[in-house]
């Protein structure tokens, strides 16, 4: 390494050796300048990176949202999502460079210029004022007079002293100087270097991955190729057919027959009939004709209309063996015929004789048709039982349980059909921390709120879990707007349709959810008990005409008993056991959860003394261990504290309650809704510990997929390992010991936030539709009483 100043000159002091300073001075003055910049716009660059990625960030969620709007067509949704996946690992690539910039570039300089350039700085600080001390102590000696030897002898002493200070410091200085000229060479060359081997590793990321997304855009390209050449054949063919109908005679009925046939769908006949009111004036509506002008079909055996199209059908003739069809020749009316059933008689219009003829001809082929097809049904049934077993019929209850999608099974529920926000029909979204369902645009503003306001799932894309699906099932859009629309009409509000704008549809979401507005606080637990019992009659009644889809789950009243004491009001519940355990039945989603029996524990609860109309927080608390779901949604609804103590009760929370209760669907409802999973009362013991207790497999698992803390311990030292293994329940035990060793695992694995293995997830899975599919087949062991708290 060449020497910048040389120290020889610096014991000399020399005019060279000053030269020298006064350049290495400016050059570290002027490099210090040059740092401060690089530094600066290495900070900018990085701001401008970060923008630059969030920027295509959402971008990329443009792509996905693109994707997921075009989930119809397997192509455009398959190739956008794998764009948007390397899109995604590209913005993680940038914001590792950045990182590395920060880190090479503006971390590593700062510490330089911080450190030892301010460590040159003291240095010049100190030799400047030695250096001003010496030229005053050669002053002095220089003046003092020969005759006064003792002020010679004083100044030869400070001059000396002077001197190998200044010696000792100029030394000092001149190294500091030559170690910053040596390091600031390795410091700009260190980080620059890792700077540029950062933009080396970000493109040779790039470059792998898009050399693995090559072949998959070079098949695209072919099949793009080969889209357009069939969207221009097919252009070719549609105007070939736009030609050829607009050639055609449209007055011609014969025509209008050939349309009106859709043999593939069962369709025997269709088309515009005008159809006169069945009120007592028997009016055809002339001053608004569309009024009355329907599409009716001639379909399965019925004859049905609908004015639009994504209406439900309207039934007219439910069972056309049970009908006639005649001409009407005694009214003003031209081309009319009448359809006479034994309740009723329906009378139509064509729009020309022959198409009336054709009306006619297609329902008396069609009851005919109909007497056929039933008589040789029976023949068949009488002369081979086994395929009444294997008939469609009886294959409905089988594939209502195995085989259906959640989308169907959900809009069975009364109400569900349309949307709960704006009543547009069949919905395809849902929130499942509130039970209803939503259309897109009313799903959209729900995810604004937030998940803490509303949790947002589609009914036809996601997943769904036996419980959440049961969830559902127990509440539904009348029961929910019930409780957030109970005001609705007194406060004189008009509630969006779905054709409003989207503003007052937010509008109108907001107020119901998050302000509240609309739920009447005036109502008491009692009256949301009613409706709750009143809804739950009405769909068992209806449950043997809908079939398995429209069961719901069933429970006996609690019985309850109000004493005063010192501290307040105790109600007093005593559950029955046919509340609690409910009609099991192991082929229908829809029965009573897997743990659900007669509860011996004590759930006295101590309450708010308020009797007319009790707090929310003990109203949830009291629900919750009766499991009834309207009532709980009503509480949260007034404000009630999802995770409320009660301290008059040993600390315990709602989930506590509800574990107790022994309803798997009012935990995940409570848990959806933001309860925590690992709260514990004044013994330690938290929900996963009493659901082991009660030996309830099925809430055990739930809490363990919810991220329930196995290795809590309570006031006896016991965690719920210890106690299912004193109660010999070998399901929990097995659940635990395998959610213990899969978070192991993970932790050996480094792989912390991620669900595990597959086998570990389908063990959990198996259970998690067991309890609620297939409950008897965790009730093997003996289920021990609760302790009373």
């Amino acid at each position: 390494m060449k020497m910048i100043v040389d120290f020889e000159e610096c014991i000399k002091d020399s005019p060279r050796f000053r030269a020298a300073l006064e350049d290495v001075e400016g050059d570290v003055t002027e490099l210090e300048q040059k740092l401060d910049k690089l530094v600066k716009l290495c900070i900018g660059m990085i701001d401008a990176g970060k923008a630059f990625c969030a920027a295509n960030k959402q971008f990329m969620h443009g792509i996905r949202d693109l994707a997921q709007y075009s989930n119809k067509d397997q192509v455009i949704e398959s190739s956008l999502t794998r764009f948007s996946d390397s899109l995604q690992e590209m913005i993680k690539y940038h914001t590792i460079l950045f990182d590395q910039a920060q880190r090479s570039i503006k971390t590593q300089l700062q510490t330089f210029v911080k450190e030892d350039l301010k460590k040159f700085k003291d240095a010049k600080k100190q030799f400047d004022k030695v250096s001003e001390e010496k030229e005053n102590a050669l002053v002095k000696n220089a003046q003092v007079q020969k005759a006064k030897q003792h002020e010679v002898e004083e100044a030869t002493h400070i001059l000396e002293a002077t001197r190998k200070c200044f010696r000792h410091v100029a030394l000092d200085y001149v190294l500091q100087i030559n170690v910053l000229q040596s390091k600031r060479r390795s410091e700009i060359l260190k980080s620059m270097l890792s700077f540029m081997y950062a933009h080396l590793a970000f493109f040779h990321q790039g470059y792998d991955l898009f050399s693995e997304l090559e072949p998959y855009m070079k098949d695209l390209g072919a099949q793009l190729d080969c889209l357009v050449g069939d969207a221009a054949k097919e252009k070719r063919d549609m105007e070939l057919k736009h030609s050829t109908i607009q050639q055609k005679d449209f007055s011609n009925d014969d025509y209008k027959l050939e349309c009106n046939v859709d043999a593939a769908n069962g369709i025997v006949m269709e088309g515009y009939l005008f159809k006169r009111a069945s009120n007592a004036f028997k009016t055809w509506n002339r001053k608004k004709p569309d009024h009355t002008r329907r599409w009716f079909s001639i379909q399965n055996n019925q004859l049905v209309y609908q004015k639009k199209f994504k209406e439900n059908p309207t039934i007219v003739v439910e069972d056309l063996r049970l009908c006639t069809v005649k001409h009407c020749e005694d009214i003003e009316r031209r081309f009319c015929f009448e359809v006479v059933s034994p309740t009723k008689s329906c009378i139509l219009q064509a729009d020309s004789e022959k198409l009336r003829q054709a009306w006619i001809k297609a329902v008396q082929t069609s009851i005919a048709t109909a007497y056929r097809e039933k008589g040789d049904e029976a023949e068949k049934a009488d002369k081979n039982p086994l395929i009444s077993i294997n008939s469609p019929l009886s294959d409905s209850k089988e594939n209502l349980v195995k085989g259906e999608s959640a989308l169907r099974r959900v809009l069975c529920i009364p109400g569900n059909f349309y949307c709960c926000d704006c009543g547009l029909p069949d919905p395809c979204w849902a929130s499942i921390n509130l039970g209803i369902t939503l259309c897109i645009e009313c799903s959209g503003i729900h995810r604004s709120l937030g998940v803490h306001f509303s949790k947002v799932r589609s009914l036809t894309l996601d997943t769904w879990e036996p419980e959440l699906l049961k969830l559902m099932c127990e509440l539904g859009n009348d029961v929910i707007n019930g409780i957030y629309e109970a005001r609705i009409d007194k406060m004189g509000v008009k509630k969006p349709l779905h054709g409003c704008q989207r503003q007052e549809k937010e509008a109108y979401i907001k107020s119901k959810y998050v302000e509240k507005k609309f739920v009447d606080k005036s109502s008491s637990l009692e009256g949301c008990k009613k409706r709750s019992v009143k809804k739950k009659q009405g769909s068992s009644l209806s449950a043997a005409d809908k079939g398995p889809a429209s069961e719901s789950l069933n429970r006996t009243p609690s019985k309850t008993s109000v004493k005063s004491n010192d501290s307040g009001i105790q109600f007093s519940t005593e559950v029955s056991q046919e509340g609690l355990a409910g009609t099991t039945s192991s082929n229908s989603l829809f029965d009573q959860d897997s743990d659900k029996k007669h509860d011996k524990r004590d759930s006295t609860v101590f309450l708010e003394p308020d009797l007319i109309n009790p707090l929310p927080g003990p109203r949830l608390y009291q629900a919750s261990f009766e499991g009834n779901l309207p009532a709980m949604a009503e509480a949260l609804a007034h404000g009630a504290e999802v995770n409320w103590v009660n301290t008059k009760d040993s600390n315990s929370t709602p989930l506590i309650q509800a574990v107790h209760g022994g309803s798997l669907v009012t935990c995940e409802f409570l848990l959806q809704n933001g309860a925590h999973v690992n709260n514990r009362d004044i013994k330690g013991r938290g929900p996963l510990h009493h659901a082991t207790v009660l030996g309830h497999t099925g809430q055990v698992c739930l809490f363990l997929k919810r991220g329930a803390n196995q290795h809590a311990n309570d006031e006896d030292g016991k965690d719920p390992l210890t106690i299912a293994i004193e109660a010999a329940n070998a399901d929990i035990v097995t659940l635990l010991r395998l959610a213990r060793m899969n978070e192991e695992m993970r932790e050996s694995e480094g792989l912390y936030g991620q669900p595990g293995d597959e086998t570990y997830q389908d063990i959990f899975r198996d259970f998690s539709h067991m309890a609620s599919n297939n409950p008897e087949k965790l009730n093997r062991f003996h289920q021990p009483d609760s302790p009373k708290t």
